[in-house]
Parts: structure tokens; C-alpha cells; sequence
């Protein structure tokens, strides 16, 4: 007899290159049974949970779910001689091909989401060796096994003590260590919410083919694989009331946007995450961090976005806040940033003078539009710094798509040292947010992570991370901010709560930790040959700029 396949099992995400977490025979490091029960009824995994959730009868309570066409006679026989054949739902198997004659019960075949079928049931009835059956039991639902089996009789725990505990070893599919059930249902239970919150997309739009590979695991419902389509306003005809799209709005012209937002289906907005990759995104390195947003977008203070309403709103346990803590030791001993990774100290160039760091950025970023209030751009910035900072050494790092020839913001040289004194190209970010003394930004992501190495920040602009009480806020805040914050909470909510992260070896979604160790060991996923070009393109545009300004 083929034993059955172990119940905690790996979604097929697009591309992802593990398939088992569990590997039978001798049994590995042994969780508790009840924790175990508790854990998969909270996170509602086990068995195909990533599968389909069809809409159902809502009249139609009795769930059948035979193992082949007798057993499916069966059970309409039994419904029939109860009276109860109006309140029968068959769900079949995707094996089994049989239809009811001469009656109208319907019929849903798998592939579906066992949680949400018994969920919808009020009895099960299921052949005994059915792994629904097992999960239903396990879910404290009501059920009548027909036959003979494995789950025929037991309590939750002591079906979980023999069928998911015992005779199985689990592997963290990320480092190949061992684990346990319980861990790898938290590790499940994360997947789960994921592609819970992707059920409603229903296609994806601006998403360059260059970043698909990674981001399509961190949009992908379960069931389809993501529907790219281009910006043509007939797709937004084709959603389905209650489908939603997902859009990279950089990347879609102006008319479809606004399109879009007048359609009643809802947009959820991507971004680069806030860890993102080793490499730049002109550059065509794929993101291996998002975020998606179904509220607004996190750096367009006019707005709520999901982000925001975690900050004003959530509460982070211990647990959370300590992860967040650990997390931000992390980075900083790895030296990430954005884009890069850095490690050595850097020496002081101005002496005893205070240090100052103002990051350049892309001024014609929507970051920067949104967020930017008064501020001119980058020579603007500089020329505000370096009023309210006279004596002040001022170090000007420019932001490495406008170092790289693909985006606006480039300041001439005798300009900037005008108010700066000194233009650092080479050094990574982490070595000089631990060397300087302050950092005065417009809206750049370095003040974020200033604050994560308890560095002073001061915003021109209103970045996402102003207005908690962490830093010193020159811009127009909004009032809907009214929360304070300790950086760690920040944390929880920027880098643990709010974006989604996928491993670049496993192709699988992954906790930021587990990116953080990937980013630190050299870890990448990108095409060479077109970041190669696109770096190529980037000097030659470089050249011709030094041309025209000295022509």
C-alpha cells in the first residue's frame, strides 16, 4: 500500500525549486500534538490550502466527498433515504470523473481549498482514508467516514500524534536544517495569509519582464499562474466584479492610470520593497522584495496607505518587537542597504566637525513628487542643509540610478561643492550612515535606515517613517499621524509586517531574515547580459551628459 503523502506539503509557487518539507521515515525532533492541533486550526493549513475557494451553495451544507463512483451512489442513496438529498454539495476528487443522474446535486472538483470546504460543511461525509477526513477531524468538524481507514476514528491529537508528529522528519526548506511540525506550520501559515491576500488579483499590469520571475511568486493566488497583461484599458472591461489588479503605476502611461483608478475594481499597488537586492533596479536587477499595497502607497503622504494605518494603528506583540530588534542587529552587522552591502569602517574626512550626510535622489521619482513638498530637488536640499548647518562637514552621496545614467537628479560637480564638502560616489550606504554624525533627507530611503542605526534624521520631505516621533520633521506632516513609535515598532511594521520577500535560491516567499542572510552572502537573481547592457547604456549617457555640459 502507497502511503499517503504527508499533510504539511510546499504550495507549487511559480518557479520554486523545493518540493517537500517533510520526509518520511524515522521520525525527527517531535513537537507537542495539542500545540500542533491549535497551530494548524489558527493557520488553517495542511492539504492543498492553497487551492481554489469556489463559490458555494450556501443551502447546500452536507458535504460529500467519495472516494470513487460507488462509494458516490452511496452516499446520494443515504441522502435520499434521509431526506436530506437538498442540502447535499458533492466534492470530488480530481480523479474521480462521476455525475449524479437523475438528480440536480452539484458538484465541485477539486483542485479546492479543504479548509474552505469544511468550513462551509456542516457534515462531512468522506471515505475514511481520505485526507479531508483527517483535516476535518483535525478541525473539530462533524463527519460520518464511510469505509475503512486511516482516519475512521481518533481525537484531533492523537490523529496529529500519529499521521503529521510521528515516522516524518521536516527540513526548513531554506537552509535544509531540521525543524519540526510546528515550525513548519508557522512556516505554512505564513504562505497561507500571502496568497490569501493575492485570491482577488486578477491580472498585473506595468510589471517589466525582467522583474516577473520574482515577483510573480509574491502576487500568486494559488490556483492561476499571474496574468501579465500590457496597459490597455480593455482589460480593466475583462476583471470580474470583486477581481482586483495589481499595478506598477511607474510603468504604465498616464491615461491608463487614471482609467484604472475611475474603474470600481480595486488597485493594489506594487513597489520595490525596502530590502530589495545587490543592484540597481535601472540597472534591470529583478526586486527580491515588494511591497503591495491596497489602501494608497506608502510614500505619497496625500493618502492613507497600508503602511501608514499598521504605524497609527497596529499593536506588535513581544515576540514581534524582539524578531524586530533581532532583525535590525541583522542588517547592521551585515552592512545591506537598498541596493548594496557594505562593510569597514570609514574614516572621518572632516575631523571633529560634525558629519553630515544628505543622500541625493531621483527627482523625477514619484517618491519624490509625492513626497517632496517645496523642495526643489537635490541642489535645493543641499542649499537647506547647508543653511541650517554652517559649520557642519557635509558629505553629498547622489543616488546610484542618477550615478548610473538612467534617472534625473544630477547636480554639476563645482554646484554641489559649493554647498558640500564632499561628494562620495564609492563608499555603500550602511559605511557611511555608521560614520556620520546626522542625515537631512528629502524622502530617501537612507533616513529609514539612519534611524535603524540610531542615527539623527531630519526630513525636508515626508517620507513614510516621519511623523512617529523619531525623527526631526521639517516637512508638512499629515495629522492622521498621531502615534509614537520606538524604532523597533517601526520595524515590525516596515520590514516584517508590510512587504513580502522571496529567496533567490529557493524561488520560494521568505521571512526578510532569511533574505538579509542570502543579500550578506552574495546571493542574486538577474539576467547578466541585460544588466550588463543596461550598465553599458548607463556610461554612454553618462559620457554624452559631461559632453553637453562642458560643450
Amino acid at each position: 500500500m502507497i502511503a499517503p503523502r504527508p499533510l504539511l506539503r510546499v504550495p507549487p509557487f511559480p518557479g520554486a525549486r523545493v518540493n517537500d518539507v517533510a520526509v518520511r521515515g524515522r521520525g525527527g525532533a517531535q513537537a507537542s500534538p495539542a500545540a500542533c492541533v491549535r497551530a494548524l486550526r489558527q493557520h488553517r493549513v495542511g492539504g492543498s490550502f492553497w487551492a481554489a475557494q469556489p463559490a458555494l451553495d450556501p443551502d447546500r451544507r452536507l458535504v460529500a466527498r467519495p472516494a470513487s463512483a460507488v462509494q458516490a451512489e452511496a452516499m446520494l442513496e443515504r441522502a435520499r433515504a434521509e431526506k436530506t438529498e437538498h442540502k447535499l454539495l458533492f466534492w470530488l476528487p480530481a480523479a474521480l470523473s462521476w455525475r449524479p443522474t437523475r438528480s440536480s446535486v452539484p458538484c465541485v472538483n477539486d483542485p479546492c481549498d479543504p479548509w474552505h470546504m469544511l468550513a462551509h460543511a456542516e457534515m462531512l461525509w468522506a471515505d475514511a482514508a481520505d485526507e479531508a477526513m483527517l483535516i476535518a477531524r483535525i478541525a473539530g468538524g462533524a463527519v460520518t467516514p464511510f469505509g475503512a481507514g486511516p482516519y475512521a476514528i481518533g481525537t484531533a491529537e492523537a490523529l496529529v500524534a500519529r499521521h503529521v508528529v510521528a515516522g516524518l522528519t521536516y527540513i526548513d526548506p531554506f537552509e535544509g536544517d531540521e525543524s519540526d511540525a510546528l515550525a513548519t506550520i508557522e512556516l505554512l501559515g505564513g504562505w497561507r495569509r500571502l496568497i490569501d491576500s493575492n485570491r482577488a488579483i486578477g491580472a498585473a499590469v506595468g510589471f517589466a519582464r525582467w522583474k516577473r520571475e520574482t515577483v510573480e511568486p509574491l502576487l500568486w493566488n494559488g490556483s492561476d499562474r499571474v496574468r501579465f497583461v500590457p496597459a490597455n484599458p480593455a482589460i480593466l472591461s475583462e476583471l470580474a466584479p470583486g477581481e482586483s489588479l495589481a499595478i506598477w503605476k511607474a510603468r504604465v502611461p498616464e491615461a491608463f492610470l487614471a482609467a484604472a483608478e475611475a474603474a470600481p475594481n480595486d488597485l493594489h499597488e506594487v513597489e520595490d520593497g525596502f530590502i530589495r537586492s545587490i543592484g540597481l533596479g535601472a540597472n534591470c536587477v529583478p526586486p527580491l522584495s515588494v511591497v503591495v499595497d491596497p489602501v494608497g502607497v506608502h510614500y505619497d503622504p496625500s493618502r492613507p496607505s497600508a503602511l501608514e494605518n499598521l504605524l497609527e494603528h497596529a499593536t506588535f506583540d513581544a515576540a514581534t518587537r524582539d524578531q524586530a530588534a533581532r532583525l535590525r542587529v541583522a542588517i547592521r552587522l551585515s552592512g545591506l542597504s537598498k541596493y548594496e552591502i557594505g562593510s569597514g569602517a570609514l574614516p572621518r574626512p572632516g575631523g571633529a566637525r560634525r558629519h553630515i550626510l544628505v543622500p541625493g535622489q531621483v527627482e523625477d521619482d514619484r517618491s519624490v513628487r509625492a513626497g517632496g513638498g517645496t523642495v526643489a530637488g537635490n541642489l535645493d536640499l543641499l542649499r537647506r542643509v547647508r543653511a541650517l548647518n554652517p559649520d557642519a562637514f557635509i558629505l553629498y552621496k547622489p543616488h546610484p540610478d542618477v550615478e548610473s545614467g538612467h534617472r534625473a537628479g544630477r547636480i554639476a560637480e563645482a554646484e554641489t561643492l559649493s554647498l558640500a564638502d564632499l561628494i562620495v560616489r564609492d563608499a555603500a550606504m550602511s559605511q557611511l550612515l555608521d560614520m556620520v554624525d546626522d542625515v537631512h533627507v528629502l524622502t530617501s530611503l537612507a533616513g529609514f535606515e539612519a534611524l535603524l542605526r540610531d542615527k539623527p534624521v531630519t526630513t525636508h520631505g515626508v517620507p513614510f517613517y516621519a511623523g512617529w516621533g523619531l525623527t526631526e520633521d521639517l516637512g508638512d506632516v499629515p495629522a492622521r499621524r498621531t502615534r509614537r513609535r520606538s524604532v523597533d515598532d517601526l520595524i515590525a511594521a516596515v520590514l516584517i509586517a508590510y512587504p513580502r520577500y522571496l529567496d533567490p535560491l529557493t524561488l520560494l516567499p521568505c521571512s526578510p531574515e532569511v533574505l538579509v542572510r542570502r543579500l550578506a552572502g552574495g546571493a542574486r537573481r538577474q539576467n547578466e547580459a541585460i544588466v550588463s547592457w543596461r550598465r553599458l547604456q548607463g556610461a554612454l549617457r553618462r559620457t554624452f551628459s559631461r559632453i553637453g555640459a562642458t560643450a
